[in-house]
């Protein structure tokens, strides 16, 4: 088993002399042994939508629905939304907790800061996709495990990004508002209105999310480009009529739509700054429903409302909550949400089930699925490196 694994591995790195970072990761191994473990979670609150659905699954109230079944195994489960600030009530449970669960919806963010406090804490899983809330470095130098469901709601963004497509392309927004004024201006809605077919659409990442996107938009019989560390096989290709542009700079210039579908890390944060945004079709629509840090917070406002970015979509902000005063909620031709599309009841059932297996493997002493591990044995998975 895993465990045994482990211990082996723990066994020989006391025999032999380590770095600082290495003890800590040793001493982090032995305390996943059988017993009770203080389990915290941090979800959004749903107040009075919690009852409305039995499936609502991912708010605080409901907790993933694993209550019942951690409780009747002897383990203590602390649930909360209160994440930000020293006298938050995360922060009273940091110090003896030994698995922190948590969402890319409502993240607590995890500092080495907290790292270096949380003296018990063995495993950090994200309900979810994407795991840049947490400083991986600092997890995998304390030998701590990160993991997230991968896959659980991929199709949820992937079917939410072609929506926000089409939003911008058609220019809906300023058309449902004036219903809910009591406007009706069609030349206002259908100056700036074009048809989907035939346009340039670029994703920047063609991962899971990436590829499902592709395939989507394939009916719709556009030109649809892809920038990865990874080129697709040819089946795929041949699938979606889909090519491989390996220089981003000069995929971009091409686009009538950009996506955004790369995760974040140290190379993608600010990727899209003032100089990268100058290089783009003087009209295009972005959509971005990967990190909000991935672009220049000031430079998409400017460029908004100069026209050069003729409309922005996306449901991810920098930071999370996106505070009153966040200025993507004031630019023009812009159609945010918070963030919302992997959290669909499918994708809470996908991603509650995932966490419950997950912390059933870790109970066990078992191996999670290889594909959802983010940090493993002090090394970052290779789309964070």
């Amino acid at each position: 088993m895993a465990m045994k694994g482990a211990i082996v591995s723990a066994a020989k790195a006391l025999a032999s002399p380590r770095s600082s970072s290495a003890s800590t990761f040793f001493s982090r191994q032995l305390h996943a042994t059988p017993g009770s473990k203080k389990i915290v979670g941090v979800f959004y609150k749903a107040n009075e939508y919690a009852k409305l659905n039995p499936n609502f699954l991912g708010c605080e109230e409901n907790a993933l629905g694993i209550r019942d079944w951690l409780e009747s195994q002897g383990h203590k489960y602390v649930v909360t939304d209160d994440k930000e600030g020293p006298n938050c009530e995360l922060e009273k449970h940091i110090e003896d907790m030994h698995v922190l669960i948590t969402t890319p919806f409502h993240p607590a963010y995890v500092t080495a800061e907290r790292i270096k406090k949380a003296k018990n804490l063995q495993l950090l899983l994200t309900a979810g996709i994407g795991s840049d809330h947490i400083d991986l470095k600092a997890a995998a130098a304390a030998g701590l495990t990160v993991a997230e469901v991968t896959g659980s709601n991929t199709v949820s963004v992937a079917e939410d990004e072609l929506m926000r497509i089409l939003i911008l392309v058609r220019n809906f927004i300023p058309g449902y508002q004036q219903v809910v004024t009591g406007e009706w201006k069609v030349a206002a809605i259908s100056h700036r209105a074009y048809d989907l077919e035939g346009k340039t659409v670029g994703t920047v990442g063609a991962g899971r999310i990436g590829k499902l996107l592709m395939q989507r938009l394939r009916p719709f019989n556009c030109n649809i480009l892809y920038h990865d560390r990874i080129k697709a096989d040819a089946e795929f290709e041949k699938e979606t009529g889909a090519k491989f542009e390996e220089d981003l700079d000069k995929m971009l210039p091409k686009c009538d739509v950009v996506v955004v579908n790369t995760p974040l890390t140290e190379k993608t944060r600010g990727m899209f700054d003032k100089e990268r945004i100058s290089k783009l079709k003087k009209g295009v629509l972005i959509v971005n429903n990967a990190r909000g840090a991935i672009m220049d917070t000031q430079a998409v406002v400017d460029a908004c409302n100069s026209g050069h970015i003729a409309g922005y979509s996306g449901d991810v902000w920098n930071p999370q909550p996106a505070p009153q005063d966040h200025p993507w909620r004031y630019m023009p031709n812009h159609a945010m949400t918070p963030h919302t599309s992997g959290t669909t009841i499918d994708g809470q059932l996908r991603y509650a089930a995932g966490t419950k297996d997950m912390l059933d493997r870790y109970f066990k002493g078992e191996e999670f699925p290889a594909q959802n591990y983010i940090v493993k044995e002090g090394k970052l998975a290779s789309q964070y490196q």
